[in-house]
């Protein structure tokens, strides 16, 4: 008896399936050829990718090789040609790279190019704060105290990348200006910071030994 149920139950199956199938087969149908059609595509845009990474790699270290040998002028050229071609990560390091070029030859130039690269949203973090610093370091000695400040306050936080290379610069552009609190307070931060790098905490503590009696109480 058992089995009869059984042939019944798979009969009635079979019957529904079949209904399903004369219903929504069209749309079964398209559904998987969209499905491939996905899938297809977007192994086509994989790859298309992965030529246009490799393709930037190779022109990346070509323009890298033209600076090693102090073709700084074709150098340029190729990083700027990179900055508006290639993917976007190496866009972000080839225009790092074509202002690193100019700096040679025209340092405020260079110092806008970094501004630019800084104010860019696109542009990663990590990517903008080394514009900043970059920039800050090119203007230290024509720029006031104030301007450095704004520039590198982000820079400079806890956390952030570069920031002893920011602090450094803070404390420096502070003491060109007299500025003895900015000094101390960014001498400070420098020397606080366990993973402030060995060789900066020696400078921070040098220039701290010449800062006024005032300034250390």
């Amino acid at each position: 008896m058992s089995e009869l149920f059984d042939e019944v139950d798979e009969e009635l199956r079979r019957e529904q399936l079949k209904k399903i199938w004369e219903k929504y087969s069209l749309l079964i149908i398209g559904a998987a050829v969209l499905i491939v059609a996905g899938v297809g595509g977007w192994r086509g845009y994989e790859y298309i990718q992965t030529q246009k990474a490799v393709k930037a790699s190779v022109a990346f270290d070509a323009a890298v090789s033209l600076a090693d040998q102090n073709k700084h002028a074709e150098a340029e050229a190729a990083f700027a040609k990179l900055a508006t071609e290639a993917p976007s990560g190496y866009r972000s390091l080839a225009r790092l790279r074509a202002a690193a070029e100019v700096v040679s030859r025209d340092p405020k130039a260079a110092a806008k190019m970094y501004d630019d690269i800084a104010a860019d949203p696109s542009v990663g973090t990590h990517e903008r704060d080394l514009a900043r610093v970059r920039a800050a370091g090119l203007l230290l000695d024509s720029e006031s105290y104030d301007a450095t400040a704004k520039r590198l306050d982000a820079a400079a936080q806890a956390g952030a990348i570069y920031r002893h290379s920011a602090r450094e610069l803070l404390a420096l552009s502070a003491w060109r200006a007299n500025n003895v609190a900015e000094t101390r307070k960014w001498l400070d931060q420098i020397i606080e910071d366990g993973e402030t790098p060995g060789s900066l905490r020696s400078r921070a503590e040098a220039l701290q030994a010449l800062l006024p009696p005032a300034a250390k109480s």
